[in-house]
């Protein structure tokens, strides 16, 4: 029987309390992913392994720990004897670094990512049940032939371009922006998941576009009174910056419309060479492209979510070149 490899960076799902009743004044990233798997009696006898990729909370998420997981991945997916990864994460980038991984895996094995709403030491750990369904998504995925990368987070199976945070603090924090989970989870003996015939597509770029050093891609909101100050003090940044701006993501209005005074501030960053797409504030539905845009849209991705694909589009066109 191939095994299950867990890949832990820490997150929530890896935190302690030293008060269980006050589960909300915790840290992140105390326990080990080895202590996660021990404390699913599920999980017992399953043939896993646990390696600690990094012990971070996931708000610090950072280019230098996706190259190491990217590492990590690599090598493990091309065991013979592993079916499929799953990686313990933080819930506040999970949405960012599913989106990374789908570009980047080439979709021959299942790759899952799982979090925790709640610490490990609270009574009411989601972390736990999360885990097993994520190994048993991994073990049913390559029982089927299904590669790519997906989320499973409260009984539901995610899609990695789809998933997001929805709730800051509810266990059934995550959606898929107006997409229906790929599966919902089977709760009892009585019932039975219905499963796709495939998962999503992999971008299949490569896990080597870690190792280059990212351009700097930065996130601005529009809102009532935006004038367009921030780009500006950026673009003047970016003029004696080591890592200089190449590129902006800008969180629009409903569907993706921006202040007057912000649109005169990004025209003056696209005459620089700045490349700009457009996404919403908006957590549902999306951009999607209309005539006469000026700037790309892009459809069904958050802004943080975009960003990832921006940078990575940059990355390429540094390499066409």
């Amino acid at each position: 029987m191939q095994k299950v490899v867990i890949l832990g960076t820490g997150g929530t799902i890896a935190g302690t309390a030293n008060d269980p009743s006050r589960a909300w004044a915790y840290q992140a990233a105390q326990l080990s992913v080895a202590q996660l798997i021990e404390a699913v009696p599920a999980l017992q006898g399953v043939p896993l392994e646990a390696v600690q990729v990094a012990q971070v909370d996931s708000k610090d998420m950072s280019w230098s720990i996706w190259r190491q997981l990217g590492r990590a991945l690599h090598v493990q997916l091309a065991r013979d004897d592993v079916a499929g990864v799953v990686i313990t994460h933080g819930t506040d980038t999970l949405e960012e670094t599913a989106c990374l991984l789908q570009a980047l895996h080439d979709g021959a094995k299942p790759v899952v990512l799982t979090a925790a709403m709640y610490p490990a030491t609270s009574p009411d750990a989601d972390g736990p049940g999360n885990l097993r369904d994520a190994v048993r998504v991994v073990q049913e995925s390559a029982r089927r032939g299904l590669g790519g990368v997906v989320a499973v987070m409260h009984g539901c199976v995610w899609s990695a371009i789809d998933v997001r945070k929805t709730h800051s603090h509810a266990l059934d924090a995550f959606d898929g922006g107006g997409a229906p989970p790929l599966v919902a989870l089977a709760q009892d003996d009585r019932s039975e998941a219905v499963w796709p015939s495939a998962w999503p597509a992999c971008g299949r770029f490569g896990w080597g576009y870690l190792e280059v050093n990212p351009p700097r891609v930065e996130i601005v909101c529009s809102h009532a009174d935006a004038d367009g100050w921030l780009v500006r003090a950026m673009l003047a940044h970016a003029q004696t910056s080591a890592r200089p701006l190449k590129g902006i993501v800008v969180a629009g209005t409903g569907h993706g419309t921006l202040h007057e005074g912000l649109t005169q501030a990004l025209r003056e960053a696209t005459q620089q060479g700045i490349t700009v797409w457009r996404s919403s504030r908006v957590a549902r539905g999306g951009v999607l492209a209309r005539e006469g845009d000026e700037w790309p849209a892009v459809p069904h991705l958050t802004a943080a979510q975009a960003r990832v694909a921006l940078t990575l589009s940059l990355l390429g066109a540094d390499h066409a070149g």
